[in-house]
């Protein structure tokens, strides 16, 4: 993501292809050569790398960039997807910038199924912010759950919605959270007779702040490795009604495009532009 008026560019990293193309392993997680760790800093018009920040194992992937729109303003956030974390990123009166982790994404002790780990982390793949900058929005791929953020204090984000959108973590699941008795298994969500096999994934905000729209499908591979009942049935993308005054977000559920019965059969929903 960009901020002309700072002359700056900011360039989050993934994986390396052999790593993101084979799906996901824990043993890539701690290994320096998988997964990126990194904000690059470019100046704009030079086109030059000015400062690189390492965020450490805690930031591990960071993917999606989001300056805030106000063009007078040099700062924004960055989703770290393995570890599930928000960081802010602004400029100092020096003119380098730094970083602040504001959101940390609870990881879920766990038992049963074939899930890899001892926890379960929420996996953020997208984020968001509305065109007043005054909510951040996120998803968890894994655990099932969008979050709507108040950062009208910029460096204290306060939650302010949530809505479960499937998940490796329904009721029906074989894969249980344990040593955790506040945590209460979300039901399956099902539109208009389907089923949202499947994660919250990218998201795409209307104008005005007051929609939220939602697809599913990661990276085919990743795609099938977590969710292979989604695949077999096909995408969907979903839309969630936002209080845009006080915070807030309601599923609509009656709105839903399903992409299981297309002329070509089951396909995979991913990227959205409004």
């Amino acid at each position: 993501w960009y901020q002309p008026k700072f002359d700056v560019m900011v360039a989050s990293e993934w994986a390396a292809p052999k790593i993101f193309k084979t799906g996901f392993l824990p043993s890539h997680v701690t290994d320096p050569e998988a997964y990126g760790t990194s904000l690059n800093i470019y100046s704009w018009t030079e086109r030059k790398l000015i400062q690189t920040i390492d965020l450490g194992l805690d930031g591990c992937a960071p993917l999606e960039v989001r300056f805030l729109h106000d063009p007078n303003i040099c700062e924004g956030y960055v989703g770290t997807a393995v570890n599930a974390n928000v960081y802010r990123f602004y400029k100092k009166a020096d003119g380098t910038f730094t970083v602040d982790k504001v959101i940390d994404v609870e990881q879920l002790k766990v038992a049963g199924g074939d899930w890899p780990m001892e926890y379960m982390q929420g996996f953020i793949s997208d984020i968001l912010l509305s065109l007043d900058d005054k909510y951040l929005y996120l998803n968890n791929w894994l655990q099932g759950d969008i979050r709507q953020y108040d950062i009208t204090d910029r460096a204290n984000p306060r939650l302010t919605g949530q809505v479960y959108l499937g998940g490796l973590l329904q009721s029906d699941s074989p894969i249980k959270v344990i040593d955790n008795d506040s945590y209460v298994p979300p039901e399956p969500v099902i539109i208009k007779g389907k089923r949202l096999h499947g994660g919250p994934q990218m998201l795409q905000l209307s104008l005005n702040g007051k929609r939220l729209y939602v697809s599913n499908s990661l990276f085919s591979t990743w795609d099938k490795q977590f969710y292979p009942d989604g695949v077999r049935e096909g995408g969907w993308i979903v839309k969630v009604d936002i209080d845009h005054e006080n915070g807030g977000m309601t599923l609509d559920r009656n709105f839903i495009v399903d992409f299981g019965k297309t002329k070509h059969g089951p396909i995979l929903a991913h990227e959205m532009r409004y």
